[in-house]
């Protein structure tokens, strides 16, 4: 066969082609060099993933106390409003404010020159009418000596009579007088009636004080050892508490209290419930209930925030997990419990109340349960994974810093 002959045949659309089969061909080759690895040899088969390491903890099964907590806010166990009980200037104020007083300590002076002038002025009087008690008296005992000689009349003796009568009822009064004289002089002298922690003045030096004017109110000293802390009760939280007696005559059992300052810390003195109001308040359907605690160190003033918590009751064989066990779902509680053969199982929970850093689940688990702590993000139902033991106290404290 000629050279000519050759290329007729293998030419595309000649007689001795077909497409085809070289196709197949090519393929082949193809897929032959792409399934080896440089030297030419076929690769080995590809591994599976290891299951993930996961860190689990054995649901706790134990009684746990139950709290509840209200807000409220603190006030004086006795407030009283120092007043100035007579009109005059404020000429002197004695006592430093915010700082602790004593009971019949000096707080302020009024000017006090009017009322002593008064009061000399009732003395006077007294010491007058006295002596005109004592010729009336005199003149009675003259009366009597000389009636039985019919020197006087029993007209003269009636009249003696009387007007020793009406001597002794001037005498009375002008005491009176001296008496009202000395007390408006004392008020001019104002002391505290209680020991407790005296507030800022209302009156300058130099103000016109006294009932009616506008500075009758000088100042407020509040008894602070103990203090109370007012809290809402509810009408159901009432009930409870009042049923909890052991009948009507008995006060209630005590229930130690804890409180909680505006910076977070927790008060180190527990308190005590004190006494509930008279009435439910209709607006809000809450009790308002005085409790008391000690303040040795007056650390505690009127109208501080207070949040109190006090253990309500006991719940029995409650099951805690740690709370970064439970996840949030679109407003549903899971946790990711891993089965004796290492699967995962989600399950949907109903948590209850908080225990520090643990959640009560009322529903969805079960003791000796292990759930998911650590890596509960890398799983998914159904996934094997290799659960190692939780390390608690090295999360705990992270957690603390």
């Amino acid at each position: 066969m000629n050279h000519k002959h050759t290329q007729h045949l293998f030419r595309p659309g000649g007689p001795g082609f077909t497409i085809r089969p070289a196709l197949l061909l090519i393929g082949l080759i193809v897929s032959s060099l792409v399934g080896c690895d440089k030297d030419g040899h076929a690769p080995a088969a590809a591994t599976p993933p290891p299951p993930p390491t996961v860190e689990v903890t054995e649901v706790k099964q134990q009684d746990v106390p139950i709290h509840q907590e209200w807000v409220g806010s603190l006030d004086g166990m006795v407030n009283a409003q120092i007043l100035a009980q007579v009109t005059g200037y404020l000429v002197k104020q004695n006592y430093q404010e915010g700082q602790p007083v004593r009971k019949g300590q000096l707080l302020y002076e009024i000017d006090p020159r009017t009322f002593q002038s008064n009061l000399d002025q009732a003395r006077a009087n007294l010491v007058r009418q006295e002596a005109l008690l004592k010729t009336a008296r005199l003149d009675m005992d003259r009366v009597e000596r000389l009636l039985p000689q019919n020197a006087v009349s029993v007209r003269d003796r009636d009249n003696a009579v009387g007007k020793e009568a009406s001597y002794e009822a001037e005498v009375l009064a002008a005491k009176a007088a001296v008496e009202s004289s000395q007390l408006s002089l004392g008020f001019t002298r104002i002391t505290s009636p209680i020991d407790g922690i005296a507030g800022l003045s209302q009156a300058q030096i130099g103000n016109l004080v006294g009932p009616g004017s506008a500075n009758a109110v000088l100042t407020t000293v509040s008894q602070v050892d103990p203090i109370k802390a007012y809290i809402p009760l509810s009408e159901q939280q009432y009930l409870k508490f009042e049923r909890q007696r052991p009948n009507d005559s008995e006060a209630p059992p005590p229930v130690p209290l804890e409180l909680t300052l505006a910076d977070g810390s927790v008060y180190p003195h527990p308190g005590k419930l004190y006494f509930a109001d008279r009435q439910v308040d209709i607006k809000t359907g809450t009790i308002k209930v005085a409790t008391l605690f000690p303040n040795p160190r007056n650390l505690l003033r009127p109208g501080q925030y207070a949040k109190i918590r006090a253990v309500v009751h006991t719940k029995p064989n409650a099951l805690l997990v740690p709370q970064r066990a439970v996840a949030d779902l679109q407003g549903k509680s899971m946790v990711a419990v891993v089965n004796p053969d290492n699967t995962v199982a989600i399950r949907m929970v109903k948590p209850g109340e908080t225990i520090g850093t643990e959640w009560v689940i009322d529903e969805g688990l079960k003791p000796g349960d292990k759930v998911i702590v650590e890596g509960i993000q890398k799983v998914k139902n159904g996934i094997k994974v290799d659960p190692k033991p939780w390390k608690e106290a090295a999360a705990t404290a992270q957690a603390e810093r």
